[in-house]
């Protein structure tokens, strides 16, 4: 009885461990079937990038509240209307009527004031807000700009990293092709195990780089998903290959006047001491007193029965002529204009550096170095083949082996450098200056 219950209980115990199992298969069959692959190439995903990214749309609104601020820096005050009226007087409420000799009862008193503004502040506060607008344009741009540039980055990374992926799978598949015929002259005793237990060494190496790799690529994949807010269980694969080839260049001279033109980091600190420039102009104009006029109307006043006046008033600038709000938007100007000529500097710098920093990418993206890759790939085949016919030893082996992996990651990631180098260009100049 007691090894029947035993057995019972062993029994099961295998199937809910059966049961647990094929739960989690299925849920892992159901992540892995959920993930779909966009095929996307870059002028598509720039696409969907400016319809979809959230700090792109943000920063839209923002400038379309800037844009409304000009339309109300154009409106002319409200009138201002000012009234008083008589509630009780000698014993009565609202007394208002005609007395018996046909004059009026009652006492009431009516004035419109309009404030007029003087020194061009209407217009300069028009100009305030048209340049505020602008800065808000230029920071989209930027924004534009740095987004872009990381899309860019992430895109022809991820086509790298797919790249060496395929070059680990290849790798990876040829060795367990050779693994398995090893195994069978391993039981007959036709080669040494330590040659077995070599090979399988490295297959193991390989299949941790490749889990690292898949790992990168993930994070990449993800931040890419994030500037195009798109969900979880898509991959976006990118569908062009790197573009090596380089058009015309220009010179540093000709880079840096573009930059000057099109960077909108660098337009931005000018436009800001334009900015600055505006707001000392119009701090000065506060100098100059505002006018308020206004008719007023007076029935039963102490002068006149109906008494018509204009009323007019206006500050007098004694003691307070702005003088704080002027010296400070002076020494605003002052260091803006410092702000500016230091962006001109890291502009002309930053495109110098990338400029070098291309030119000596491009120096490794020769012609005699692409045949030499070539030619490199197509000996690989023969040295596989060479090593199954014990034409060389397993240490020949092993070194082309690794030394053409080896070979292929760097001509990947030569032609990524090349393209990340190019890019980097563009953005220190605003525009796609190398395509």
């Amino acid at each position: 009885m007691y090894f029947l219950i035993l057995r019972t209980r062993k029994c099961l115990a295998l199937v809910v461990l059966m049961i647990c199992l094929s739960t989690v298969f299925i849920h892992a069959s159901a992540q892995t079937k959920s993930i779909d692959t966009l095929r996307l190439g870059l002028p598509e995903l720039e696409k969907r990038f400016l319809d979809s990214n959230l700090l792109l749309l943000a920063s839209h609104y923002n400038v379309d509240a800037q844009k409304a601020l000009i339309q109300q820096a154009k409106l002319w005050d409200n009138p201002v209307l000012n009234t008083d009226q008589v509630i009780s007087a000698n014993g009565k409420f609202f007394p208002y009527g005609k007395n018996p000799d046909g004059s009026y009862s009652g006492q009431y008193y009516v004035q419109v004031q309009q404030l007029i503004k003087t020194a061009g502040k209407r217009s300069k506060l028009i100009n305030l807000a048209t340049t505020n607008a602008k800065l808000s344009e230029l920071q989209l741009q930027d924004v534009l700009r740095n987004l872009r540039y990381q899309l860019r980055i992430d895109y022809y990374t991820i086509n790298q990293q797919l790249g060496t992926r395929s070059i680990y799978e290849n790798q990876l598949q040829q060795l367990h092709f050779l693994l398995s015929g090893m195994e069978s002259q391993l039981k007959a005793g036709n080669i040494a195990q330590k040659d077995y237990l070599r090979i399988q060494a490295l297959l193991i190496s390989l299949e941790q780089d490749m889990t690292d790799l898949n790992r990168a690529i993930a994070d990449n994949a993800a931040d890419l998903k994030t500037l195009l807010q798109m969900k979880e269980d898509v991959f976006i694969k990118p569908t062009e290959n790197i573009n090596t080839a380089i058009n015309n260049l220009v010179s540093t001279d000709q880079l840096f006047e573009t930059g000057k033109q099109n960077n909108p980091n660098y337009i931005l600190q000018q436009t800001q001491t334009i900015f600055q420039q505006q707001n000392l102009s119009y701090q000065k104009a506060l100098r100059s007193p505002d006018i308020t006029l206004g008719p007023n109307f007076d029935r039963n006043s102490s002068f006149a029965p109906n008494y018509i006046g204009l009323g007019i008033s206006l500050p007098l600038p004694i003691l307070n002529k702005n003088q704080g709000n002027i010296k400070s938007a002076e020494y605003s100007i002052k260091q803006q204009q410092s702000v500016t000529a230091n962006a001109e500097t890291e502009l002309k710098n930053n495109i110098s550096n990338a400029y070098n920093k291309f030119l000596l990418v491009l120096q490794q993206n020769n012609a005699v170095q692409q045949k030499f890759y070539k030619e490199y790939e197509a000996m690989y085949s023969n040295i596989l083949q060479s090593y199954r016919q014990k034409q060389i030893n397993l240490l020949e082996f092993l070194d082309f082996f690794n030394d053409y992996t080896a070979s292929q990651q760097r001509l990947l990631q030569q032609s990524l450098n090349l393209q990340l180098a190019k890019e980097e260009l563009n953005y220190h100049t605003g525009i796609d200056i190398l395509k």
